[in-house]
């Protein structure tokens, strides 16, 4: 499942990164923001690969980037993992209940633009906002499985690093539309919701922080802040190479919707990634 990845390499082919810029990126990829727990697997399994990333510059920026993004997921027949979108953790089920526990990484947030190699979102517009700290985050899953159409999870982001930025929530719904021998789309509805902390840390504006940007001093209180639709599309070119493409939107809602750095409302996300299992 898939979690909306509200905080989110260049567009051309890797070989075009050096390797100073590719070693800190290998390392935090496997940190990268979390996403709804995957299948678990049933033998070991190694899936490297890489693509691109259409996201905002930050959650509510009017302007969108493109940012390479890589594959590397390795699941054990145990439930060890260690994965670009899930981090490292642990993952099993019961029946149709299933759980996961990781260790993962939310990027920060710059207040001036950043490049498109960048972990971390960032604009012009947030000048005098100041940075936002990334952190190491756990993360505990919960799902069930209603029927062979309808999977339910709980998630939770809690900052292991950077305990202001606070606590996050997601609630997600994913619906399997098709599946063949080499192809599968899925459906998947997001609803986050975040504590006070981090509703003000990323949404917010303090009195120092207005005095420096100009923006309008708001509180942020607690509260749902977002809901996200995402179709994923998976394409199995032979038994080892597969296509993987998504297209959505994220809609801000609540006090995240009403904050002065907020441009835009609603905010388009996609992927194209091509990737090789062993």
């Amino acid at each position: 499942m898939r979690n909306i990845n509200l905080h989110n390499k260049s567009p051309s082919s890797l070989s075009g990164l050096s390797l100073k810029k590719i070693l800190p990126g290998v390392v935090l990829i496997l940190l990268a923001p979390p996403v709804l727990a995957a299948e678990q697997k049933q033998s070991n399994e190694l899936t490297l690969g890489g693509g691109v990333d259409i996201a905002p510059y930050y959650s509510g920026s009017e302007k969108s980037r493109v940012t390479t993004a890589l594959v590397l997921d390795y699941s054990t027949e145990n439930g060890l993992f260690v994965s670009s979108t899930r981090g490292l953790g642990y993952g099993n089920n019961i029946g149709k209940f299933n759980y996961s526990a990781a260790l993962s990484y939310r990027a920060g947030r710059k207040d001036r633009d950043v490049d498109s190699n960048s972990m971390s979102g960032g604009s012009n517009y947030l000048r005098g906002m100041g940075d936002i700290k990334g952190s190491a985050i756990g993360i505990p899953t919960l799902g069930y499985e209603i029927s062979d159409w309808i999977n339910v999870q709980l998630q939770a982001e809690i900052p292991i690093s950077e305990l202001d930025n606070g606590t996050a929530l997601h609630f997600g719904i994913v619906s399997p539309l098709y599946q063949s021998s080499n192809s599968s789309v899925t459906l998947t509805f997001t609803g986050s919701w975040g504590t006070s902390k981090y509703m003000q840390t990323y949404y917010g504006v303090s009195t120092s922080q207005s005095a420096n940007s100009g923006f309008k001093r708001y509180d942020a209180g607690s509260g749902i802040f977002a809901w996200s639709t995402n179709i994923d599309w998976t394409y199995k070119i032979s038994q080892d190479w597969s296509v993987i493409t998504g297209a959505g939107f994220t809609q801000l809602t609540g006090d995240a919707h009403n904050s002065p750095i907020v441009q835009r409302k609603t905010s388009p996300t996609g992927s194209l990634k091509v990737a090789y299992s062993f």
